[in-house]
């Protein structure tokens, strides 16, 4: 998919709103970061106009939009000063967030939004893609046109020509832009986005090393492609092959549709030909179904094949409940608002934040680690944080 030209930029009829709006909103970025201390005076309306180039009309609704906020006093004849208050005014934000999906991974994300925007006293406007690379532009424009002070963004990154193009191209919007397990994975140093993400090679590397610490040395791996997460889990199960000197075994792919009873036991038919004892399954989805096909085949679970799933979202209700890797959705939502805050309320004063959560691995039946170490706690249940 070629690079798309976000839409959503103002209609002439809103661009002099939009100003003053901007113009207040970094007045108010430089009052919460002290950059005015109470009782200081702002510039003058005059020195305003001349450095920012906008009319003295514009000028004059910006700072009288930040007295009725109670951030600044108009006086006559001297000019605007930041109000004297023992406590940070409490500005009620508009939060915008887009997500692929609100059935699968992402209701832990949003249910960490939602919380923690509550405790900021801050409001969420919610687009979904569907993951519909086409749709989001208009769902972002959507959420821009409901005056947001921010947005916290999932795009689609994974299938599109040039991920960096997209990524910086979001980060011009006109207003903070925080991305949500979305990262350019392979910009290095010249990225520049403010993300928040689950380490999810990191995860798939933890299993696997959870797998080697019960014995196994032949791990074979199926997992969901393309696909975002999926993406990563690969790239950290090679990488744990090649830093632990296991040997390569194949790589079953699947799409999330298509598979189904025949692709498992086709799956299975493959990790048993290469002498796997253990395998890494992305998802959840895909790990039950490889448990029926085991059992077809009279594999047993975790006698003859130890499973860890990589999601945890349904990994406890499996006929032989699985062992999972966790990743942290309800933290990433709300580590997110509080990056996103930060920017809107400090502006250029904050340093980039770019924070990625390794995940953690819920041990249940399907890894065997019971029979290795049977003083290990298992978890009963488990969707993860």
């Amino acid at each position: 998919m070629g690079h798309r030209r976000v839409r959503g930029a103002p209609r002439d009829a809103t661009v002099r709103e939009l100003k003053f709006r901007s113009l207040a909103g970094e007045l108010r970025r430089g009052i919460l970061a002290g950059e005015w201390v109470p009782g200081a005076k702002l510039p003058t309306e005059k020195e305003l106009v001349t450095r920012s180039g906008l009319s003295l009309t514009t000028v004059r609704r910006a700072f009288d939009e930040l007295a009725e906020q109670g951030l600044v006093v108009r006086r006559q004849g001297a000019g605007t000063f930041v109000a004297e208050r023992t406590t940070p005014p409490r500005v009620r934000r508009t939060v915008g967030v887009l997500v692929p999906s609100t059935t699968q991974y992402y209701p832990s994300v949003l249910a960490g939004i939602e919380s923690a925007l509550s405790a900021a006293s801050a409001r969420l406007v919610l687009a979904c893609s569907q993951y519909d690379g086409a749709r989001e532009d208009t769902d972002i424009a959507s959420l821009l046109d409901s005056d947001v002070d921010g947005l916290l963004l999932a795009p689609t990154l994974h299938d599109i020509e040039d991920p960096q193009r997209r990524v910086a191209e979001l980060m011009q919007l006109q207003v903070p832009v925080v991305l949500l397990e979305r990262r350019p994975l392979d910009a290095g140093t010249e990225d520049r986005s403010e993300h928040v993400c689950t380490d999810h090679a990191g995860g798939a590397m933890d299993a696997v090393q959870h797998l080697v610490d019960l014995g196994h040395t032949r791990i074979g791996l199926v997992c969901r492609s393309p696909n975002p997460t999926g993406d990563q889990v690969l790239r950290g199960y090679r990488e744990a092959l090649a830093r632990l000197s296991l040997p390569e075994l194949g790589e079953t792919f699947t799409t999330y549709h298509a598979w189904a009873g025949p692709e498992a036991d086709q799956a299975i038919a493959s990790l048993r030909e290469a002498g796997a004892t253990a395998a890494l399954a992305f998802g959840d989805r895909e790990a039950a179904f490889l448990e029926g096909a085991a059992s077809r085949a009279g594999v047993r679970i975790p006698e003859d094949l130890a499973i860890v799933s990589y999601d945890d979202e349904t990994a406890d209700i499996a006929a032989v409940p699985l062992t999972a890797v966790s990743p942290p959705k309800f933290r990433i939502g709300e580590t997110a608002v509080g990056v996103l805050l930060r920017r809107i309320t400090e502006g250029d004063a904050c340093p980039v934040q770019q924070i990625r959560l390794r995940p953690r691995i819920v041990v249940r039946e399907s890894c065997g680690a019971q029979r290795v170490h049977p003083n290990l706690p298992t978890s009963a249940g488990g969707r993860g944080a």
